[in-house]
């Protein structure tokens, strides 16, 4: 009874090792063209399902409560698509005078334009019983 508790609690990372080992036990079957289709289910699907599960998961109040503070998502917006890019190219400059692989630059600044990925920081918050909508005051 214990382990059944514990594996219920633990459904992410379980089901995380279980793919794991899926893909590496029959990798053809998540190739490009494969039967799972990953060109599309990957790109379009499952981000889509994400986002919508995520939504669906959000109370009417705590929504309209995280609106109010506006300032703080312009802060966030700016700091994480136009300030971190900036400083990443600014140091990415600084390096680009070092005998530092150009193709190593270029895919430091790509992942410095990145956006960091919300939707699984969403999942993992809730898988550990987080709340991922906390109230300022």
């Amino acid at each position: 009874m214990r382990l059944l508790e514990r594996m219920r609690k633990e459904w992410f990372m379980i089901g995380i090792v279980l793919a794991i080992a899926g893909a590496k036990l029959e990798p053809s079957i998540g190739v490009n063209g494969g039967p799972l289709k990953p060109e599309i289910t990957v790109s379009y699907i499952a981000v889509a399902t994400i986002f919508f599960n995520s939504g669906l998961s959000l109370k009417t109040e705590e929504l309209t409560s995280a609106l109010v503070h506006v300032r703080l998502h312009l802060f966030i917006q700016i700091f994480t698509l136009a300030f971190f890019p900036a400083t990443i190219w600014l140091f990415l400059q600084l390096l680009s005078i070092t005998p530092i692989n150009e193709w190593l630059l270029k895919g430091l600044q790509t992942v410095g334009c990145m956006p960091p990925p919300v939707s699984s920081a969403v999942i993992l918050t809730k898988a550990v019983g987080g709340n991922e909508m906390k109230e300022r005051k």
